[in-house]
Order: structure tokens, then sequence, then C-alpha cells
């Protein structure tokens, strides 16, 4: 991992990834499973190293400081949250059906229970890594609401949709799936999950922001 001029002890906004050193690799995997467990307080150095089967110092070798390995670990996570989003791209087709493809893979996407627990440590550890967040955030928005945006674009140009500000309409979309299936259990602690289904849920999202900007 590359560091940049700001200390992770302090808060990094370094962004990269760990290496394919499959040792590096592994100690970055055991080490998410801890934070995300036990949140970055409680988790230790030791109990990581022995379970990505290698030595603290050769751990300490790769990563100074927890903090470091903490940056990392949230690298790691948006790393595997970019493939993801990758696979979400927009399909050929008239507006309902790219909508609607976009909808439903964002929706399933963001209804992860996975993808939750990650932003959950996120926002846990927000105070003490300020860039790391905002870092994080920032990178999720731009790998899916930019792809979105310029589909929304290509669709008002084919004269599909009548669209003031692409940026307003793409969040506006993404907005009302992530309500449901990802702010409500972020706040109740999945204690309290919406009763419609994720097909549902993309088709009443789709039939309101087409009323909305449909031509």
């Amino acid at each position: 991992m590359h560091a940049n001029s700001k200390s992770p002890r302090d808060g990094t906004t370094d962004t990269a990834g760990p290496s394919e050193d499959p040792r590096q690799l592994g100690i970055v995997r055991e080490a998410r499973r801890y934070f995300m467990s036990e949140g970055y307080a409680a988790t230790r150095i030791e109990p990581i190293a022995r379970a990505a089967a290698v030595s603290t110092a050769t751990l300490y070798s790769y990563f100074p400081s927890k903090a470091h390995l903490f940056t990392a670990v949230i690298a790691d996570a948006s790393n595997d949250f970019a493939d993801q989003m990758r696979r979400v791209g927009l399909q050929d087709g008239d507006a309902r059906q790219q909508i609607t493809a976009f909808a439903t893979a964002y929706a399933e996407f963001m209804g992860d229970p996975f993808v939750r627990s990650v932003f959950r440590l996120v926002m846990a550890e927000r105070p003490r890594f300020r860039d790391v967040a905002l870092g994080f955030f920032e990178r999720g928005r731009s790998d899916f609401g930019g792809p979105l945006m310029a589909a929304l674009t290509v669709l008002a140009a084919r004269g599909e949709l009548r669209l003031t500000k692409a940026s307003w309409a793409a969040g506006q979309l993404m907005g009302m799936i992530e309500h449901p299936v990802f702010f409500v259990p972020m706040v109740t602690g999945d204690e309290v999950r919406t009763t419609r289904t994720v097909a549902c849920i993309v088709e009443e999202t789709v039939e309101t922001f087409l009323a909305r900007y449909g031509a």
C-alpha cells in the first residue's frame, strides 16, 4: 500500500487497496472480518496475524500500525464494491428497460447485508478516520452515479427523457431505492425491514421516475 502525504494515524486519504501479495491480501481480509465484528477500538493485531497465518512482525512490515491496516481494509472493501458496481452497468434498450435494469442491480447491491456492515464500520469510525470515510462515500457516489448520469444524458438526447439536470435525476432515482433497502435497515439495525420485495420497490421507483422525467 502506498501512503500519501497524510498519515493514517490522522485520517488518511489513501485509497489504494492491497497488492497481489497473497500474504498481504490475507492479512487485509482477516482484518476486515475482525474490524467488522469487533469494531476498531476492540480489534487487536495479534489475532489478525494468527488468523492470516503470519507473524506479528510480518504484519507490521506491511502495515506499520492498526490505523494503516484499517485504511487498507476500507480501500479493499471499496475495490470489492467497485467490481460489483461495474457489473451494474446500464443495459441496451429503451428508457424503461435500462432504468429497470439499473434499479434492480442497485437495489440488490444496497440491500446486501455485507454492504451495510461495511458502511456501518466506516460511519462508526468517521470521527477517527474522517478522510478515509469521505473518500469511501465519494468513491461510491462516483462509481454508481457517474455512469448513471451518462446513461440518462444519452436517453435524454434520444428524446426518451426530459431532464433539467442529469445529476438531480440520478440522485432521485438512487434515493428512492436507497431509502427502503439501505437506510431503513441501517437505522434500525436490520430489525425493521421493508415488506416490499425488491421487484416491487423497483417497479414503483421506475414508474415514479418515468412519471417525472419520461418524455
